[in-house]
């Protein structure tokens, strides 16, 4: 029976074949679905900060690009995926808000977008698609079943990755 796995900010989850694995209200966050279309297993990350080394206190690992990554990937390899055969798919990493002025600081999208980039080379998992930037929000689904990756937004309609 098909399960539709809720994930929420700051989070991950992993599941397999029929589940699906979905995330709402993607801004500056960064959704990264990665599948293995073999066995047929993924995860979806929702990140909201780049890098946790940086963060006050880093207690939830989840929320940070550096560290829910390598757990998520690990926690797939665990259900049977293989690491050869990940890949990866992320979307999101808006501007959601202008600043006349903006510092990189403000940029959190734009930073979320390339810090994921690079720990997904970091793991070693190949990223083949991207939805990134924009001003507008997105929700985001996972199909286990097919590994498509599908990106729903209010005013610029849906696609799949």
């Amino acid at each position: 029976m098909s399960e539709l796995i809720k994930v929420g900010m700051a989070d991950y989850k992993t599941g397999k074949n029929p589940s699906s694995l979905i995330s709402y209200g993607l801004g500056s966050c960064v959704g990264i679905a990665m599948y293995d279309a073999v066995s047929k297993i993924g995860g979806l990350a929702h990140i909201m900060l780049p890098d946790s080394t940086q963060a006050r206190s880093a207690e939830n690992p989840a929320k940070f690009a550096d560290t829910a990554l390598p757990l998520m990937l690990d926690e797939m390899l665990r259900m049977g995926a293989s690491k050869s055969r990940i890949t990866a798919k992320i979307a999101g990493g808006a501007q959601m808000f202008t600043f006349a002025n903006a510092t990189d600081i403000m940029r959190v999208g734009e930073r979320n977008s390339e810090a994921v980039k690079n720990i997904l080379k970091k793991i070693d998992v190949r990223m083949i698609a991207e939805d990134t930037g924009g001003n507008y929000g997105r929700t985001v689904e996972l199909k286990l079943e097919s590994g498509i990756y599908r990106i729903k937004t209010i005013d610029k309609g849906e696609k799949e990755l």
